[in-house]
């Protein structure tokens, strides 16, 4: 459950109830690491079917995103993930619209579709400048060419959110987002992963496209793009507040059931310490990304800074969490598919994807330098 903070409604309170019963029936159930396209499908259906897949569409509430992330990744990294990626892959249409995409984000909400959003290339990752995907104007539409990599949801998915160079400016300011559905896509590769999630590499393959299914002006791709990011970077950091939290449960089971030199462990200071240390971690995450959420959810225009400091945070400190908890474990927290090596392996990936910690060190230093 979330904590009692003045950053929360009832309404919010309610959320998190909702997202902890389903999750305390569902998550566990529906996850099957070796079958990660099957368990996103089933977690997609039975989160649609529960109605939390909701919270993933317009009017878009922050907060209530960053609990249901906080709270299902404490159960599941597979339930998490397929939660956000319904959010982020129907992000731009939420925040711009695209009227095409419409029968598709209904079947995003109820579970029957997956969302995919495609911004990385294998040369153009968090240097979003360096794309070479390409959109050319063909009359009255425009025709797509490139590849694309890291695609969530990739190959499973039933639309895809794209963004490519389309020449309205140099730079980041010549990029222009379109919706595809799955079938004018062509996947390339599937990209296999330390924890299983449904990643791919696709290719447009000269995909003639209407500009009806355009999100945003031309030439706006990159503020469609930091749009999205802003209400959804903040919640890879409650993803990581959940992951640590379940660190945090771990090692507190751990510490206190495993004796060592005829006492439990517990009372060793130096498993004092490290249970305190994630502790602090557990809480100054939390502050911070319910922090950016809010202010968000006040109507702020942009939250790049506040959203940088939760995701950087957060992240660094669910690896920190998670490391703790498999040295408490010794052995057993190296042991394969064991609930402490699972842990590491989950939280691995967030200090990298929605920007790496170097680069939101950027946007930091750089939002400093401004004020």
């Amino acid at each position: 459950m979330i904590d009692d903070w003045p950053f929360f409604e009832p309404a919010h309170h309610a959320c998190a109830a909702e997202v902890e019963a389903w999750a305390s029936i569902h998550a566990a159930r529906l996850t099957d690491e070796h079958d990660a396209d099957g368990s996103t499908r089933a977690l997609a259906a039975s989160m649609g079917e529960g109605g939390l897949l909701r919270a993933t569409q317009a009017p878009l509430d922050v907060r209530a995103l960053c609990i249901a992330r906080d709270i299902l990744a404490r159960h599941s990294g597979l339930a998490d993930f397929t939660f956000a990626m319904q959010g982020l892959g129907c992000g731009p249409m939420s925040l711009f619209g695209c009227p095409p995409a419409q029968a598709f984000m209904a079947d995003v909400q109820a579970g029957r579709a997956l969302a995919a959003f495609a911004l990385s290339e294998a040369d153009a990752g968090s240097d979003v400048a360096a794309m070479a995907t390409t959109a050319t104007r063909d009359g009255a539409g425009w025709i797509l060419r490139g590849e694309k990599t890291w695609v969530s949801n990739g190959g499973i998915a039933g639309g895809y959110v794209v963004f490519a160079r389309s020449g309205e400016a140099p730079g980041a300011r010549g990029l222009t987002c379109f919706w595809l559905p799955a079938e004018w896509v062509r996947i390339v590769a599937r990209i296999e992963v330390a924890a299983p999630h449904p990643l791919a590499t696709i290719a447009l393959d000269d995909v003639r496209v209407p500009d009806s299914h355009r999100i945003g002006a031309p030439g706006d791709g990159f503020k469609v793009a930091m749009a999205t990011l802003d209400v959804f970077r903040a919640t890879v950091g409650a993803a990581a507040l959940g992951f640590a939290r379940r660190g945090l449960a771990l090692s507190l089971a751990r510490a206190k059931s495993r004796h060592l030199f005829g006492a439990p462990l517990m009372d060793q200071q130096m498993t004092q310490a490290a249970i305190a240390d994630s502790a602090v971690d557990v809480d100054a995450a939390a502050l911070l990304v319910y922090r950016a959420a809010w202010l968000k959810d006040q109507g702020a225009a942009r939250v790049s800074r506040e959203a940088s400091m939760a995701k950087l945070f957060a992240t660094e400190a669910a690896h920190r969490v998670a490391d703790r908890c498999a040295q408490l474990h010794g052995g057993m927290g190296v042991v394969r598919d064991a609930p402490p090596e699972v842990l590491t392996r989950e939280v691995r990936a967030l200090r990298v994807y929605e920007g790496a910690s170097e680069i939101q060190r950027i946007v930091i230093a750089r939002a400093e330098a401004a004020r």
